[in-house]
C-alpha cells in the first residue's frame, strides 16, 4: 500500500465556484426510531444523506444476516436518494459494560484485533452500502501505558484496517476526538505521517471540535484540514467544553465555516452529530437543516456594496437634504 495522490487532495486550492454543500443527519441522534422511519424522515426532511452508525439498534455489525440487511439498507437508500457515511462510534458495541471499549490502544492484543474487526466489518458494510468514507477514532490513552507505546499500537492497528480500505476503495476518515490520543489536526498528521501518508487514510473534521479546542478557529481548521477532508461532522459548541448542541446554542459562527467548506470543493456529507438529542432527534432533524441551509445561504450571497461618500443616496438616516 504505497503513498499515492488523492482526487480530493485538488481541494485543498479553493474552486472558483464553491460546492453546493450535501448535508444529513447521523443515526446515532435517531436511536429512538427504527433505522426504516430513520431514514424515510430524513429523507421527506430534504437532507441529502445519513451518518449510519453500526450498532444493535440499526445496523448491527455482528448481526449473522449482516449481508442481507445491509443489500435492504443499500437499497432504501438507494429509493430515497440518500448519500450514506459508516461511522463506529456507537458506545457499547463491542462492550456492554464499558463505554467505546476496547480501543485500538488497549494493552491486550486480543481486545485490539476485537476493534479491528468491527472497522474490518465497517469496511464491508460501506463498500457494500457504496459509502462514501468510513469513520473511526483512536480511542482515550489507558491508564499507565506511555504515549509512544499507544502511537505504535494505533498506527499497527490501522494498517490491515487501511489495506482493507485500499482493496475496498472506501477512505478512512479517522477522527481527531476531544479527550483522545489523537485529538487535534496536529495528532492526525503525526498518524498520517507515522503511516507513510497512505492513500487510503483521510480525516473526518468535527467542526464543533474545532471550536472546542483546535488553535484555529474552525473555518481555519477547514481550510487547513482541506487535503484530506473525507468526512465532516457539524454541530454548535463552545470554546473548553466538549459538548454537542443543537445550532445556536454554541459560539459557532457557521456562514464562514460553510463558506469555507464549499471552497475546498468537499463532496461528501456534512453530517449533524447530536448523539445525546436522540431523545427528541425528529425536532433537532427538522431544525437543523433549514439553519444549515440558511448559514450556507448567507455564506454564499454577495456582499452588499458601500456607498461612496460622493453617493447622493448615502445621506445618513435621519438626517436632511
Amino acid at each position: 500500500m504505497s503513498p499515492r495522490h488523492h482526487p480530493a487532495q485538488e481541494s485543498a486550492e479553493p474552486s472558483a465556484r464553491p460546492t453546493p454543500l450535501r448535508f444529513g443527519y447521523g443515526t446515532n441522534g435517531l436511536a429512538d426510531l427504527r433505522l426504516d422511519d430513520a431514514l424515510a424522515l430524513l429523507a421527506d426532511l430534504g437532507y441529502d444523506g445519513v451518518g449510519l452508525t453500526l450498532d444493535h439498534m440499526h445496523l448491527d455489525p455482528f448481526s449473522p444476516d449482516l449481508p442481507a440487511r445491509t443489500r435492504r439498507v443499500a437499497h432504501r437508500l438507494g429509493e430515497l436518494g440518500l448519500g450514506v457515511t459508516v461511522e463506529t462510534g456507537a458506545r457499547y458495541v463491542l462492550d456492554a459494560r464499558r463505554k467505546h471499549g476496547p480501543s485500538l490502544l488497549d494493552a491486550a492484543p486480543d481486545d485490539r484485533a476485537r476493534r479491528v474487526d468491527l472497522l474490518l466489518r465497517a469496511v464491508r458494510v460501506a463498500a457494500d452500502l457504496g459509502a462514501h468514507a468510513v469513520h473511526c477514532f483512536s480511542g482515550t490513552l489507558p491508564s499507565g501505558t506511555e504515549e509512544d507505546t499507544a502511537w505504535k499500537r494505533l498506527a499497527d492497528s490501522l494498517t490491515p484496517v487501511l489495506e482493507a480500505a485500499d482493496a475496498a476503495g472506501v477512505p478512512l476518515a479517522v477522527e481527531p476526538e476531544p479527550g483522545h490520543l489523537l485529538a487535534r489536526l496536529e495528532d492526525f498528521h503525526r498518524l498520517r505521517r507515522t503511516l507513510g501518508d497512505p492513500d487510503p487514510l483521510g480525516l473526518t473534521l468535527d467542526i464543533g471540535h474545532c471550536q472546542c479546542l483546535e488553535p484555529l478557529s474552525p473555518a481555519d481548521c477547514v481550510r487547513a484540514a482541506a487535503p484530506w477532508l473525507r468526512h465532516v461532522q457539524i454541530e454548535d459548541m463552545r470554546r473548553g467544553v466538549h459538548e454537542h448542541l443543537p445550532f445556536g446554542e454554541g459560539e459557532i459562527d457557521f456562514p464562514p465555516v460553510l463558506a469555507a467548506l464549499a471552497a475546498t470543493g468537499y463532496q461528501g456529507l456534512t453530517v449533524v452529530e447530536l448523539p445525546r438529542h436522540s431523545h427528541a432527534g425528529p425536532h433537532f432533524a427538522e431544525l437543523s437543516l433549514p439553519f444549515l441551509r440558511g448559514a450556507e445561504a448567507t455564506a454564499t450571497r454577495p456582499p452588499v456594496p458601500v456607498p461612496s461618500q460622493g453617493d447622493p443616496s448615502a445621506t445618513p438616516e435621519g438626517s436632511t437634504s
